[in-house]
């Protein structure tokens, strides 16, 4: 017979040869390494700080869209009140309003006059 197995190698219940069973075991030495230095990188400090960083700032991005997404709707509805559906202005609301935001605003000042004098 030539290299290689031959019938006088010690062999196992499962019949392995004991190169074989070394080989097995130095493959699971060799994963067992690799596990341990994944999580020994998923618990470190700066990684876990890292990925509680990134969920942060994907919820607040998140909360941030939805608040403008809200603004952007609630100022598509106050224009709505003030144009009509080709986009034209409407005195008939917008007069009322200005009159009532002036209004609005001489109090405030004379208030704010009343106070300091």
């Amino acid at each position: 017979m030539g290299k290689g197995k031959t019938n006088d190698s010690p062999r196992d219940d499962a019949g392995r040869t004991t190169a074989e069973i070394e080989a097995n075991i130095e493959r699971t030495r060799s994963q067992l390494a690799d596990t341990l230095d994944e999580l020994a990188m998923r618990v470190h400090p700066s990684t876990v700080a890292a990925q509680t960083k990134a969920k942060v700032v994907g919820a607040v991005e998140e909360k941030l869209g939805r608040l403008y997404v809200g603004a952007s709707r609630g100022v598509e509805q106050v224009k709505a009140q003030f144009v009509d559906d080709e986009g034209k202005p409407r005195p008939e609301r917008i007069v009322p309003a200005v009159l009532v935001g002036g209004g609005v605003l001489l109090l405030l000042a004379s208030a704010r006059k009343r106070r300091r004098g």
